[in-house]
């Protein structure tokens, strides 16, 4: 289905897409993160860590750690984020971080194999070089770091040459470059001025060092955005041929999200203008010879997230799409989201509600979620359809011990009209996502969503368009 030189083709159709654009998770996790319960608390996720550290064969790890200082505020941002110019708070931080690495440890078991690693926030270059080296001393100390995927976000405004040396020194060989938009009178209206100079400065810095793989973050249907002011962007991206490249689409909650009051809703770009941004957009980056990889992400034929999705190892998880769906992902700082076995676990949100239960001596953890058969099942079923983009009823069937089309017979009943519209094809024990239906996965995976289902109530998903 996806074509090693051509990957997943999109068929653009206007009229379907106004239809079926309305709010929906965007499943970095089923169940969705709203779903977790306070119940679910540190004794049981320490529970699990003693289950798997037990394991014969244990997984290996991917570990997350949520920077989450910023010096300024980005006005479309709903990132869990403290705002402050204090570089002191860094510090502590890091003393803070340094017990809970330990802490995770000692219940999984010292020198556990780390094939993923990922700093996100935030603003993870906020921490100055030695708090950097800190960090990843601790890492080392307590886990062991194979060969893998070192990621870290970056801010073209807060770095330098040195300091992409030192990232590069320190293990890591891939970051993503938040862009969103080059157009002047965007970035005024959003509070992010960021020059194109400064942005290729950094993106040379990393192909100088040798990182493996730049990404470039892009949001759509920001304040004062035009069609052909964004096409000028993406024509000045692509010149800097990066490895990937993300185009997000701006979800405007500022009954939520403080930061988002700032931007004006005469602003905003209509609804048919957005939509024009976005089908230029993907047919630029497509022309261009960049893979669709699903939702939100490109990237190009040769890139390891084409390759996972070829060889069926893509999975969908809270820094969006990725690899080794293999490993348990433990994840660290505040907010921080992490999956283990069949659970999922996040710490607490504020500083003050995570040193203190650290200075407890207990893991941080403010809420969770044990998933039942039933969820394992319904994530699975979600998890191919976000990253295959199709789902083979017998396969799953043996997988979770069920018989596919009778467990799931409302639920396939409910996609008829979808499949009536071309957004899929139902046959004899397969479900196929169209071209037609690729941009509107989220409603097909909204489907299989049993919480969903059990009840109406109105949650703040964004659009899917």
């Amino acid at each position: 289905m996806n074509d090693q030189n051509t990957g997943l083709r999109v068929e653009w159709d206007p009229a379907l897409i106004r239809k079926y654009d309305r709010s929906g998770p965007r499943y970095t996790s089923y169940p969705t993160a709203d779903r977790f319960v306070p119940s679910f608390n540190a004794a049981l996720y320490e529970e699990w860590l003693h289950r798997r550290a037990a394991e014969v064969n244990p997984s290996p790890l991917s570990l997350y750690f949520h920077i989450p200082f910023c010096q300024t505020v980005c006005f479309y941002c709903a990132c869990n984020k403290i705002v402050t110019a204090n570089r002191e708070h860094a510090g502590k931080y890091i003393d803070y971080l340094e017990k809970e690495i330990e802490l995770q440890a000692r219940h999984l078991g010292r020198h556990r194999e780390v094939r993923q690693l990922h700093w996100g926030g935030g603003t993870p270059t906020f921490l100055n070089h030695e708090q950097m080296r800190r960090l990843m001393r601790a890492t080392r100390e307590h886990f062991e770091l194979a060969e893998g995927e070192y990621a870290i976000e970056i801010d073209p405004r807060k770095v330098d040459e040195a300091t992409i040396a030192l990232l590069r020194e320190l293990g890591f060989n891939r970051m993503s470059l938040g862009v969103q938009d080059f157009d002047p009178e965007v970035q005024k209206a959003v509070n992010r001025i960021q020059s194109e100079a400064e942005t290729l400065r950094v993106l040379a810095a990393a192909r100088a060092e040798g990182f493996s793989s730049v990404s470039i973050d892009l949001i759509y249907g920001l304040p004062k955005q035009t069609v052909s002011g964004f096409r000028h962007t993406l024509d000045r991206i692509l010149a800097a041929d990066p490895d990937r490249i993300s185009l997000y689409n701006y979800a405007h909650l500022p009954h939520l999200f403080k930061p988002q009051r700032q931007i004006r809703d005469e602003d905003l770009p209509s609804a048919d203008v957005k939509l024009d941004i976005l089908q230029n957009a993907i047919a630029h980056l497509t022309g261009a010879g960049y893979v669709y990889i699903g939702m939100d992400h490109f990237a190009k034929a040769d890139n390891e997230l084409n390759l996972a999705q070829r060889e069926g190892r893509l999975q969908r998880n809270f820094q969006g799409y990725s690899t080794h769906a293999d490993c348990d992902m433990v994840a660290m700082g505040v907010t921080a989201i992490g999956k283990v076995g069949p659970t999922y676990s996040q710490n607490f949100r504020t500083l003050e509600d995570y040193y203190a239960r650290l200075d407890q001596g207990v893991l941080p953890v403010m809420r969770g979620l044990e998933c039942d058969d039933d969820d394992l099942l319904r994530r699975a079923v979600i998890q191919a359809l976000m990253c295959q983009f199709e789902l083979d009823f017998a396969r799953l069937g043996r997988q979770h011990g069920v018989d596919f089309a009778r467990y799931f017979a409302a639920e396939l009943g409910d996609l008829e009209p979808m499949a009536a519209d071309g957004l899929l094809e139902l046959g004899p024990g397969r479900l196929t996502v169209t071209p037609k239906g690729r941009l509107l996965i989220r409603n097909i995976a909204m489907a299989f969503d049993r919480y969903l289902r059990q009840d109406q109530e109105r949650r703040a998903y964004s659009k899917v368009i």
